[in-house]
């Protein structure tokens, strides 16, 4: 069979089963379960890259590897979060727009990166150091929390998810460095999940 299927890529695999599933549930009516879906593929992730770099890949696993995570991600934390927005914001037009070029400018940053990633590691030894604009998994953490965060307070959530999804966008296709998150980062970018993840539980989605 073409393609890999060694250890280094499941966690990228088992993230697009949960994107998928996250896409299955909003299609249902069930937001909530599909954001945990939406974050369990996030931390999915978060590790995918670790697990990788303790194995020694040939040159043509880690361009696999760039291009399938980016697969991965575009139907996860692109197709993933657009959907739930479309469906808690009652489907009005200006919505439908702000989610397709979400979409879009998703697509747009993966295609630069895999781009630009594989001319880093044609350069480089040594592990990616920072990022320039926002990478498009933050959709797990942010998007979470300030919807549960928005039906905690009785905030709408369809006029509020747009809006949080606007700003996500505008990041996605900036050209601002920002530093790839070290174990502290991550520890902070797992509590801010944790939270989201508790009020989604507790509070719901409106």
């Amino acid at each position: 069979m073409i393609g890999f299927y060694n250890y280094t890529v499941i966690l990228t695999y088992a993230g697009t089963f949960f994107g998928f599933m996250g896409i299955i549930c909003v299609l249902e009516g069930n937001l909530k379960e599909a954001l945990i879906c939406l974050m369990i593929a996030g931390f999915c992730d978060m590790f995918d890259g670790k697990i990788a770099s303790t194995m020694k890949r040939t040159k043509q696993e880690k361009r696999f590897g760039i291009q399938i995570d980016s697969l991965s991600d575009l139907v996860c934390f692109g197709v993933l979060p657009a959907l739930i927005v479309y469906r808690c914001s009652d489907k009005e037009r200006i919505y439908v727009v702000a989610c397709v070029i979400y979409l879009l400018c998703a697509l747009i940053r993966l295609a630069w990166f895999n781009v630009d990633e594989e001319e880093r590691q044609a350069r480089e030894e040594h592990g990616r150091e920072c990022y320039l604009g926002l990478p498009v998994t933050t959709s797990a953490v942010l998007l979470p929390l300030f919807m549960a965060t928005a039906a905690r307070l009785k905030l709408p959530s369809g006029d509020i998810a747009p809006l949080i999804l606007f700003f996500i966008t505008a990041a996605f296709i900036s050209p601002f460095t920002l530093k790839k998150p070290g174990l502290l980062g991550k520890i902070i970018l797992m509590l801010c999940g944790l939270t989201g993840l508790i009020l989604v539980l507790t509070g719901g989605v409106v």
